[in-house]
């Protein structure tokens, strides 16, 4: 989707992103509704009863400002409380409902995840409201929604329902809903390993506090053929990332050595999703690319690159059942299947804190070998090619996603050291 959405009509706004939510799991057939509301002040929204899976441009609605409805089918029958949301929030321009699990189980618990479970969260979501139950499609709740909505919130946890998020536009409110469903899966998979622990408003504060300008500019930029074919190849998998459940709007990084010590890598603030080969950055001879702001953690990706020859490409990210282990301080034992140990070895984690650039970086560019977990904050994914780096992304995910749901079996048994000395020996010699 471009980054410039008023330029895309709301039809193909709506239906882009309710593909999204659908194929991540994070909404049903039936379930969940989006909505747009014009300059003119008409209102854009999911229909009723059509398969989300399958949802055209020409199923969308048109309410408009004076109640007419536009369209060959009926609105959402939840559409009384996002006109009361509009009503209530002049500054909100999209809303998204949806019932995606991990903030339904909240929702049923009747609790609110703690969004300073990640670094940037709390940034993105804002403070979280909570509704009381309502039946669904009524004006009463829209009255407790709108209510909330007045406090100031723009998301909302639904008792018993799901969740109610708003934003400038739907690219705002459809980061919003990713990283608060992450929050709450993030939750959700570290307390079936452990205690998931929270940061302080001070850290989130310093992690925000980071100028990822500070690089000085470059006046002088080539773009030769093979640079813009891994432009290409790192937008690929910053979008087979996003679908794959291995990163977030939000949040997300992807380099790749250009030569020598120059590479190119991903901006900050622009959405993963729709990132394209115009937004990365190219950083040469330390200086980035003119007019372009890269990564926070542009520095770190610069220093493993300076002290690791063999590393040609890196991935920092958030995945959830890897970050089930960044936030219990849980070790991750690789030692499930052979092709597991193979290629990561042993993943060690460092503390919050350690990946800022006022910091001792010695301990992140030191222990990048293949996997790195910095608590509360990501996993650095080192390798030589760049799918490659994406593969031992995919392993280390799905092996922590092993553990995660084996717990509940009992304890896991790993690969014995006489069984690793064999892999050792046939892979590694």
């Amino acid at each position: 989707m471009s980054k410039n959405i008023k330029l895309i009509h709301p039809r193909n706004q709506i239906t882009e992103i309710i593909s999204r939510i659908y194929k991540r799991g994070m909404t049903t057939t039936s379930g969940g509704n989006i909505s747009i509301i014009d300059d003119n002040g008409d209102i854009w929204v999911t229909p009723s009863a059509i398969d989300k899976g399958s949802l055209m441009a020409s199923d969308i609605i048109c309410v408009k400002k004076d109640g007419t409805i536009i369209g060959k089918h009926k609105p959402s029958s939840e559409f009384p409380f996002h006109k009361a949301i509009y009503e209530a929030r002049p500054d909100i321009k999209s809303v998204i409902h949806a019932h995606p699990p991990a903030l339904v189980s909240f929702s049923i618990v009747r609790q609110i995840p703690n969004t300073n479970i990640i670094s940037q969260a709390k940034h993105v979501c804002g403070p979280i409201g909570y509704a009381e139950y309502k039946l669904p499609g009524s004006e009463e709740l829209g009255e407790v929604i709108a209510e909330e909505f007045k406090k100031g919130f723009k998301a909302i946890v639904m008792e018993n329902h799901g969740t109610v998020l708003g934003g400038s536009d739907l690219i705002d409110a459809f980061e919003r809903f990713e990283a608060l469903e992450f929050c709450a899966r993030t939750i959700l998979y570290g307390s079936q390993i452990g205690k998931p622990k929270y940061l302080s408003d001070a850290q989130i504060e310093a992690f925000e506090a980071q100028v990822p300008a500070s690089i000085p500019e470059n006046e002088n930029i080539e773009y030769s053929s093979d640079e813009v074919e891994k432009r290409l190849e790192i937008c690929d998998i910053v979008h087979r990332s996003c679908q794959q459940g291995l990163m977030i709007s939000s949040y997300g990084t992807v380099s790749m050595r250009w030569k020598d010590d120059d590479f190119l890598i991903t901006p900050t603030d622009v959405n993963r999703w729709d990132m394209d080969l115009n937004d990365i950055v190219q950083i040469k001879d330390g200086k980035r690319e003119k007019g372009k702001t890269p990564s926070r953690a542009t520095w770190i990706h610069q220093e493993i690159y300076k002290r690791n020859p063999e590393v040609n490409s890196i991935i920092m990210t958030q995945s959830p059942y890897l970050m089930a282990f960044g936030v219990t301080g849980n070790y991750l034992n690789v030692r499930t299947i052979p092709e597991s140990w193979i290629f990561l070895q042993d993943i060690k984690a460092i503390e919050y804190g350690n990946h800022f650039r006022q910091s001792n970086n010695s301990e992140i560019v030191d222990n990048c070998a293949t996997a790195l977990i910095i608590e509360n904050d990501s996993v650095i994914i080192t390798g030589d090619k760049l799918l490659q780096t994406f593969d031992y992304l995919e392993v280390a995910e799905f092996s922590a996603k092993s553990i995660v749901l084996g717990n509940s079996l009992g304890e896991m048994v790993p690969i014995n050291d006489d069984q690793v000395e064999e892999l050792r020996e046939k892979f590694l010699a």
